[in-house]
C-alpha cells in the first residue's frame, strides 16, 4: 500500500474543520415552507403541505406524521430481475456555515430527483455560549475539535435541516465533538461513552429552542428519537464499540466502516454495514476511498489549499473518480455506491463541483436510484436472503455470469 493510501484511510474525515466558525448569513428557505407536492425520489410520494405538527418537548421538534416525498414502498427483487443501481450521497457535519453549500445541494437534489443523507453534528445546534452543556467522553466540558457555529449559522443550519427533511432527505448523526487524536479520541471510547455521546447529540437536536433562545423559528418537523437510525463516526474510528450501542437503540445501519469494496453489503452486529468504498483513482494504480477529503489527501497531501494551477486537473480527476466508481458498479455487479462529502471549499471548491457533476452524470441513467441510507436499508430489508446472497457473491467489477436473468434466476 502506498504512503498516500495508508494516510487517507486513517485520517480522511476531519469534519468541517476551521471553516465551521466562519461568519456568514447564507441560509435556506423560509422557516415555515411546506413540503412540495409531486413525486419523491424513485417513486411517487405524499403531496401537499406538511400535516399539522404535534410539538414535542420544548417545541424544538414536532411530530408531523409520515415524511413527505418518499419513494414507493420497496418490493422484493424478483428472480431474474436486474437490480437497480443505488447511489447514496451523504454529508458529514451537515452545517450551513455561511458558504451556501447546504442550500446549493438541496437544490441540486431537487432538480435531479435525489434523496441524500445528512449526518448532522449535534453541537452545530448548540450555541458556543452554551458549550459547557456538552460533556464529551474523555475530554473537558465544552471541548470540540470542530469548534462551534456562530449563532446566525446555527439559525441557518436549523432552516436547512428542516428544509432537507421536508424535501425527503434523511437526518442521521455525525455525533458531536469529532475527536480523532490523543487520549480523548473516539477510537478509545467504550460503549457507555458512545451511549452518552449519542444521547447528547439527540438532546442538542431536540432542545435547540431552550439552548438557543430562538423563538421565531419553526420546529424541526420530525421526532428525532424515531428519525435517527444511523450515523458515521468521526474519522471512521471507534465503530466496534459503537455498534452494540447502535443495535440496542434500534439503528438500521452504520456508515462508518473504512476501506469497503464495491460489493453488495451485509450486516454487522445486526445492522447493515454500509461502508465508504475503494474506487478507481484515475492516473494511479491504487484506489481511493469514496469521500471528498480522501481524494484531496492524495492530490494535495492533506493540504486544503493547494497550488491553484492544479485545481482544474484535480477537479477533472475527482469527477472521474466518482464516475469511474459508478460505471464499474453500474456496468457489472450493480453494487450500491456510497459517496461521503463535507460542505467545504477545499482547494477552491473543486470537490463540490466534482460531486455536482458526478451526480448529474449518474441521475439520467436507466435503473439508477439516488437514495438516502435509510431508504436503501428499507429496500435491503424486504429482499429474499437467498437472492441477496447471490448479489453478495459478486466481486467488484464482476458481471453476473450469463447475465442478470440467468444469474438471479438461480437464486
Amino acid at each position: 500500500m502506498s504512503d498516500a493510501k495508508r494516510d487517507f484511510t486513517r485520517r480522511g474525515l476531519f469534519g468541517l474543520g476551521a471553516a465551521a466558525v466562519a461568519a456568514g448569513v447564507v441560509g435556506c428557505g423560509a422557516d415555515d415552507r411546506p413540503a412540495r407536492p409531486g413525486p419523491g425520489p424513485g417513486g411517487s410520494g405524499p403531496s401537499g403541505s406538511a400535516p399539522a405538527a404535534r410539538p414535542i418537548g420544548d417545541g424544538s421538534t414536532a411530530d408531523s406524521g409520515p415524511q413527505p416525498r418518499q419513494p414507493d414502498k420497496p418490493v422484493p427483487l424478483q428472480p431474474g430481475e436486474t437490480p437497480p443501481q443505488f447511489v447514496v450521497f451523504s454529508w458529514d457535519g451537515a452545517g450551513e456555515i455561511g458558504n451556501g453549500l447546504f442550500p446549493r445541494f438541496l437544490k441540486l437534489a431537487k432538480d435531479h430527483g435525489a434523496a441524500m443523507t445528512f449526518f448532522l453534528s449535534g453541537i452545530y445546534l448548540l450555541p458556543e455560549s452554551k458549550k459547557d452543556l456538552y460533556k464529551p467522553p474523555n475530554n473537558p466540558a465544552g471541548a470540540s475539535d470542530i469548534g462551534y457555529l456562530k449563532d446566525e449559522n446555527v439559525r441557518n443550519t436549523l432552516k436547512c435541516v428542516r428544509e432537507a427533511w421536508l424535501d425527503g432527505h434523511e437526518i442521521g448523526t455525525h455525533f458531536n465533538g469529532h475527536f480523532c487524536a490523543g487520549s480523548g479520541s473516539v477510537a478509545h471510547w467504550t460503549p457507555d461513552d458512545w451511549r452518552s455521546e449519542i444521547d447528547q447529540a439527540v438532546s442538542f437536536v431536540t432542545n435547540w429552542r431552550t439552548n438557543t433562545g430562538f423563538t421565531d423559528l419553526e420546529p424541526l418537523p420530525f421526532d428525532y428519537r424515531k428519525e435517527l437510525v444511523g450515523g458515521r463516526t468521526p474519522c471512521l474510528l471507534g465503530r466496534d464499540d459503537m455498534l452494540p450501542v447502535a443495535q440496542k437503540m434500534g439503528w438500521r445501519y452504520d456508515a462508518s466502516s473504512p476501506g469497503g469494496l464495491q460489493v453488495w453489503p451485509g450486516k454487522k452486529s445486526g445492522i447493515w454495514d454500509l461502508p465508504l468504498q475503494s474506487m478507481p483513482f484515475p492516473g494511479h494504480s491504487f484506489e481511493v476511498l469514496s469521500m471528498d477529503y480522501n481524494i484531496l489527501a492524495n492530490q494535495s497531501k492533506n493540504t486544503t489549499r493547494g497550488v491553484p494551477s492544479n485545481y482544474p486537473a484535480w477537479r477533472t480527476q475527482a469527477t472521474g473518480t466518482y464516475l469511474g466508481g459508478f460505471r464499474r458498479a453500474y456496468e457489472t455487479n450493480r453494487a450500491p455506491l456510497f459517496i461521503g462529502n463535507h460542505f467545504e471549499e477545499w482547494n477552491g471548491g473543486i470537490y463540490m463541483d466534482a460531486v455536482e457533476e458526478a451526480l448529474k452524470g449518474m441521475s439520467d441513467k436507466k435503473d439508477v436510484r439516488l437514495v438516502s441510507f435509510r431508504q436503501f436499508a428499507d429496500w435491503l430489508d424486504v429482499q429474499d436472503p437467498r437472492l441477496l446472497a447471490r448479489l453478495q457473491g459478486l466481486a467488484p467489477g464482476q458481471p453476473p455470469a450469463g447475465g442478470w436473468n440467468a444469474y438471479l434466476s438461480a437464486a
